[in-house]
């Protein structure tokens, strides 16, 4: 038979379902996968179910409710100050990775040019690819993951369409600085290009650095996508509910890509959603303050480990250098033989780098803490026994119970 599709033929199987499965199989605590395990805010649980019965279930409009879209309009204004047009300039997507494909379709054609950091959100490279970009990949560099601002002017060129940007930052837990912004937003505006803001962890940060959107900057509002996501805002990452804040021309591009893509969203979960946006803003920052807390507990208890545990400001992850364990091995073995033998799963952060580039950190280690408070007390205790088990040449397999 004639082959199919090259470039999705040739992707692995991801190091996420590698891991998860082994967690299984092994009985592991898993801190690699970056979703709750708590439900979201019950009423809008409530919410969502009332509307299956309201005999509103076919479809919704293109670019969503409009309570939904009136909504995040609303939350753009309320902690940001970004005047939009809920009508014109929001656009309700199948979540944000759908998001960020309709948006990149939105702006790509085949050989353009597009910056990208790295370590990067797994999904980025691929849709690049399959819409032919030419990718600029600028890599942080760890504990701090600071922007190396003479690298990035360098990826910068006549042919750059677009920046793709995470803040705050998977899997670095990095926040971007208003100063490294403000860089970013001059090279954007010198070099005519576009932004691609996925922000969908803007009200999950805890340290000394609040989320700055990149379109409050001056010259960003028409050059600017800014992406949302409901999962990550309410502990829900099954809805699958995001939302693209963009000015109207380009708002109107990712509608169309977004009709090819999925069309729509189902509708009871964005009149809950709408619901959710309008919360107290007290709703978000104990939200924050619950996140900050667990990154709390788990950073000690890598620490007590003998991992170093670099700074993670928001997200769900924090990143551990495993180098002090001695552990003989790169950082996929490594998970693997913590699963197997320590009982905890977590992602090797070569990962999120592009697999055909070289020099690829191999001593860093992704964990989620967006877990109950029990969950992580369970995980810690089993790591303190990682030096033991694995770096002392006497390997040996986890007791259950």
């Amino acid at each position: 038979m004639k082959p199919a599709n090259s470039l999705l033929s040739g992707l692995p199987t991801t190091i996420f379902s590698v891991i998860s499965a082994l967690a299984v199989k092994h009985d592991a605590i898993n801190l690699g996968q970056g979703f709750p395990d708590t439900e979201g805010p019950a009423d809008m649980v409530d919410a969502a179910a009332d509307a299956l019965r309201d005999g509103r279930n076919q479809y919704p409009p293109l670019a969503g409710l409009p309570e939904l879209r009136a909504a995040v309009a609303r939350s753009n204004s309320r902690f940001y100050g970004i005047a939009v047009d809920p009508a014109r300039e929001v656009v309700v997507t199948c979540g944000a990775t759908e998001a960020i494909t309709a948006s990149l379709m939105a702006l790509v054609n085949r050989g353009d040019e597009v910056v990208v950091f790295e370590p990067l959100y797994d999904t980025y490279m691929p849709v690049l690819d399959m819409l032919g970009a030419v990718v600029r990949k600028v890599r942080l560099t760890p504990p701090h993951w600071d922007l190396p601002r003479a690298e990035l002017a360098a990826a910068f060129g006549p042919r750059t369409k677009a920046i793709l940007l995470n803040t705050p930052m998977n899997p670095t837990g990095k926040v971007f600085t208003r100063d490294e912004l403000e860089f970013i937003a001059g090279l954007v505006a010198r070099h005519d290009a576009y932004a691609v803001c996925d922000e969908v962890y803007e009200h999950l940060t805890f340290g000394a650095i609040a989320h700055l959107p990149l379109m409050t900057l001056p010259g960003m509002r028409e050059r600017t996508i800014r992406i949302g996501s409901a999962g990550k805002s309410f502990s829900m990452t099954g809805w699958k509910v995001g939302y693209v804040t963009a000015p109207a021309p380009l708002a109107d591009l990712v509608m169309k890509a977004h009709q090819l893509l999925t069309f729509t969203v189902a509708p009871n979960l964005q009149r809950a959603v709408a619901m959710g946006l309008d919360k107290d803003t007290a709703y978000f920052h104990q939200l924050a303050e619950g996140m900050r807390g667990a990154r709390d507990r788990l950073s000690d208890g890598l620490s007590r480990a003998g991992l170093s545990v670099l700074p993670s400001d928001g997200s769900y992850f924090l990143i551990a250098d495993i180098a002090p364990l001695g552990f003989a091995g790169d950082d996929v073995a490594f998970c693997q033989q913590m699963i197997r033998h320590v009982g905890v799963a977590a992602i090797p952060v070569s990962a999120f780098y592009d697999s055909r580039g070289t020099d690829i950190p191999a001593r860093y280690v992704r964990f989620a803490f967006c877990k109950k408070a029990e969950v992580i007390a369970g995980a810690v205790k089993r790591l303190q026994s990682v030096r033991e088990r694995l770096c002392a040449g006497n390997v040996v397999e986890i007791q259950k119970g």
